[in-house]
């Protein structure tokens, strides 16, 4: 009689591991490159307590929240242009608050010092990344441009509780995000204002997503590299996608899904491709069965619901954007209900506009985008 495993989930990960490992390797030798488990950099300066801090796990919070504390001083002294805007006089705040599901929630806020802001700019952000570091020198620009910037990170990302990187729902992500905003809008310090939704790459997904529960809460949503739709050389051969959609049901946490080098991917310049090792808390392994499965029904939605899509738009995507398809903003411009909106396309620019393009371009995609938000403000301040 054959000998049963003493533990049978673990054999069957194993097993699953191993078959996606072959039909992986299969596709890698067809030209696509391989990812390796992560690899923690050690950084110059850097002390061996630090450094143990950053080789830690990271997939409960306590880890990220040490991490981010020890490391940030050394992120925002990078040389990147994102934070050499000035922040002297801006009001920011940090703040954790336990949200309906009990869950605590790190958030963020960025005031203009002096003036009332322009309108509240309500930040989605990406697949694996969190409201701090590479955003935090987008709020401050955004900030000195005159704008209220408020950001949170989801559920087991960043700063904020859960499993890292997990997503058991989609749908529950959006409904945790509108309840964090809802509550930022009631604010009587911010309630007449207009407010925008903001969403950069999979947080493009949770902005419309948002607008869609939501049709007539926003003035208005900017969205940057959206993922609409998953580009088709990130996505593992047909034969392994349907396996991993099988294994997904009864493994959803487990980190099994191959995927490309993200920051060669979605970084054109490779100075700031370097300086991508810096986001520390960042999630850097395989996506998890679960999360990745959530992502493509995402997808898959807001493909079928482009006519639904009613807000004044600004879409802004790389040409060269092999992270998430820049076909589907296209349509996405051509298909969404309202007449105000508007779709930038970048020649030769890759999926992080506003952090891994040269200097030239970052600059050129910011002016475009607050150029947007400064005409649509003084259109909602003046109705």
């Amino acid at each position: 009689m054959a000998l049963k495993p003493a533990n049978a989930k673990l054999y069957r990960g194993h097993l699953v591991d191993d078959f996606g490992a072959r039909v992986w390797s299969q596709w890698r030798k067809k030209g696509r490159r391989e990812v390796m488990a992560p690899v923690v950099r050690s950084f110059p300066g850097v002390g061996e307590e630090l450094q143990r801090l950053l080789e830690a796990n990271m997939d409960e919070v306590p880890a990220r929240r040490r991490a981010r504390e020890a490391f940030k001083d050394i992120q925002l002294g990078i040389d990147h242009i994102l934070f050499k805007t000035p922040c002297d006089g801006l009001k920011m705040n940090e703040s954790y608050e336990k949200n309906s599901r009990g869950l605590e929630i790190f958030s963020k806020s960025w005031l203009p010092g002096t003036s009332r802001p322009k309108a509240m700019v309500c930040y989605c952000h990406g697949y694996g990344d969190t409201c701090t570091f590479f955003f935090e020198g987008i709020a401050r620009k955004l900030a000195s441009s005159g704008y209220g910037v408020f950001a949170m990170d989801y559920p087991g990302f960043g700063l904020s509780e859960g499993l890292h990187c997990y997503i058991p729902s989609f749908d529950r992500l959006v409904d945790d995000v509108i309840e964090h905003y809802s509550k930022v809008k009631e604010n009587p310090e911010f309630h007449t204002l207009p407010s925008f939704l903001f969403g950069q790459s999979l947080g493009g997904a949770v902005a419309l997503k948002v607008h869609l529960k939501q049709p007539n809460a926003w003035d208005g949503a900017v969205l940057v590299a959206p993922m609409c739709k998953i580009a088709d050389n990130m996505v593992p051969p047909w034969l392994l996608t349907q396996i991993l959609i099988g294994i997904a049901k009864f493994l959803p946490k487990q980190k099994l899904v191959p995927q490309k080098d993200l920051a060669e991917a979605a970084f054109r310049d490779l100075k700031n491709r370097e300086l991508t090792a810096y986001n520390v808390i960042a999630y850097k392994d395989k996506p998890r069965l679960g999360t990745a499965m959530e992502m493509l029904k995402t997808t898959q939605e807001i493909e079928r619901r482009l006519k639904e899509v009613s807000l004044p738009l600004l879409i802004l995507h790389g040409e060269a954007d092999n992270v998430t398809d820049p076909s589907v903003s296209k349509a996405l411009y051509e298909k969404a209900s309202n007449a105000d909106k508007k779709l930038n396309l970048y020649k030769d620019a890759y999926h992080s506009l506003l952090e891994g393009e040269p200097d030239e371009m970052i600059i050129r995609v910011f002016n475009d985008l607050i150029s947007w938000l400064d005409d649509h403000s003084i259109k909602n301040t003046s109705l």
